[in-house]
């Protein structure tokens, strides 16, 4: 194998920290999970940097088998020791490998989605672009790479989404923001999961900065409905944003279980 693109991180996790993110994709992603036709029959879906254990890789593999139980699973650690850990979990369709962001993958397999969550956060800001590049050229054309942070128990997150094209490169797809309620809602409660591209970028003149002002100006808009709780808060907020000319997605499938996606963000992703 080639040298290793990344480094060990602190590997930290725990049972269901990143459910919200597998039920984000089995709202919205059903097509992507469930396509069997050509190239995609056997793509993989991809868990880069699972961590310490290989819960949350495990879990994740079976919520999204619920709609395609054929679903090729690759669990994928820089660290020796957590891939050799995780051999008694390796199953038919289930695989661990040493690898990085060069994914360690076999002669004929393809990546339908990645996932890469708390991963790049330990990482200098100036690795993101190569990390999502590279990633991102394994997909199949319109597969997906979602790559984000999370608080420690999942209750708040955001990623990067980047779509692929089909010839090594992709688009971005957005920046989606997830929350379960449980802290209420609050713009301000995101800042501190944005990704490793983003959250150095909270000052004046970044496009970051700006958008979270408009986000707390539809918020304050939204005040009157505080009184029925945070998830018609967090509703009308996104209508309030919507109005304000932020290209946000209004499917009530996903903002009524805290996800907003915001579709036309210059700060997401890259390109």
């Amino acid at each position: 194998m080639s040298r290793l693109a990344g480094q060990i991180t602190r590997g930290k996790t725990a049972r269901n920290r990143l459910r919200r993110v597998d039920l984000y994709l089995l709202l919205n992603e059903r097509p992507l999970l469930r396509r069997r036709d050509g190239a995609f029959g056997d793509a993989l879906y991809v868990d880069v940097g699972y961590g310490a254990y290989p819960y949350t890789f495990l879990e994740s593999a079976n919520r999204l088998r619920r709609l395609n139980p054929h679903l090729p699973a690759l669990g994928v650690e820089i660290d020796p020791e957590r891939v050799a850990a995780a051999q008694p979990y390796a199953a038919e369709q289930t695989h661990f490998r040493i690898g990085g962001f060069n994914l360690p993958l076999q002669t004929g397999e393809r990546v339908r989605l990645i996932r890469a969550f708390n991963v790049l956060r330990q990482y200098d800001e100036t690795a993101v672009t190569a990390a999502h590049t590279l990633l991102a050229s394994y997909l199949l054309p319109g597969g997906l790479l979602i790559e984000g942070t999370s608080d420690p128990f999942g209750q708040v997150w955001v990623a990067n989404l980047l779509r692929g094209r089909g010839d090594g490169t992709a688009v971005t797809g957005g920046l989606l923001f997830s929350t379960n309620f449980r802290r209420g809602f609050d713009p301000l409660h995101f800042q501190p999961v944005l990704p490793k591209n983003l959250i150095h970028r909270m000052v004046p003149g970044e496009p970051i900065f700006e958008f979270f002002t408009l986000w707390r100006r539809a918020y304050q808009a939204a005040l009157p409905y505080r009184s029925f709780g945070a998830r018609q808060m967090f509703c009308h907020t996104a209508v309030q944003l919507a109005a304000l000319g932020v290209r946000v997605n209004l499917s009530p499938k996903l903002v009524r279980r805290g996800f907003l996606l915001v579709q036309n963000a210059p700060f997401g992703a890259t390109n």
